[in-house]
């Protein structure tokens, strides 16, 4: 919900923004760059800062696609980042993958021969 919240506050500020420069003032060339600075400002914050805590804080909405060939097994947070683990029987291997703000500085770790949805 929160997610949604930000989005309609960043397109209300840019409405703003153009109506007070444009309309008010008849600059419609500055009410149009502002404008489209503060779409990329707001989607920039959004997706480098906002994203991963929204989700994590307060409930927001984030989508993660396991690759293909992989089986889900668990997620967790990390401060605030997220850890997926997944099982890719083909190679035997366990997969760690770390989301973090804006897709920067992800880690990955492989276990090898890990095979843990078979039993003994």
């Amino acid at each position: 919900m929160i997610t949604y919240f930000y989005w309609v506050s960043v397109i209300l500020l840019m409405l703003l923004a153009f109506y007070g420069i444009g309309v008010k003032f008849k600059q419609w060339k500055p009410a149009g760059i502002a404008a489209f600075l503060i779409l990329v400002i707001g989607s920039g914050a959004y997706f480098f800062h906002f994203q991963q805590i929204f989700v994590k804080n307060w409930g927001g909405v984030m989508t993660v696609t396991v690759p293909d060939g992989h089986q889900h097994m668990m997620a967790t947070w990390k401060d605030d980042n997220l850890w997926l683990e997944s099982y890719e029987e083909k190679t035997n291997t366990c997969h760690f993958r770390e989301y973090s703000k804006g897709a920067m500085l992800e880690g990955k770790v492989l276990i090898k021969n890990c095979n843990p949805l078979m039993g003994k």
